[in-house]
């Protein structure tokens, strides 16, 4: 990782939306985004149950939601503050037929420690 922050967003969807919610996210969203000053990197994940070995014994892990999480690498804090963010964001077809579709959303910031 060579940025010196991850910004975490998790949320939910609408299940009749999940298609349309995966197609703009990679075609139009992340595109959108990484040509934001500052962004490095977007990676996105779905959830999923698994198993963990803890204490000598395997535990079965459900998983939680939020299911969606995409993890934005980025310079500094002020990036989600920025004109170039904010353009980035009411871009597209995500703020009209995407966002009204999902809950449940999470925002959490991580600084890199080394």
């Amino acid at each position: 990782m060579s940025a010196g922050y991850i910004f975490q967003v998790s949320m939910d969807v609408a299940p009749e939306k999940e298609d349309l919610f995966n197609e703009v996210y990679d075609t139009e969203h992340v595109p959108l985004l990484l040509k934001v000053p500052g962004v490095r990197k977007v990676t996105r994940m779905k959830g999923q149950d698994f198993k963990v070995s803890l204490g000598g014994e395997i535990k079965d892990v459900a998983m939680e939601a939020p299911t969606w999480t995409a993890l934005y690498e980025i310079d500094s804090p002020d990036v989600l503050a920025s004109d170039a963010w904010a353009a980035a964001v009411e871009a597209g077809r995500w703020p009209e037929q995407v966002r009204p579709h999902t809950f449940n959303r999470h925002h959490k910031l991580f600084a890199k420690l080394t």
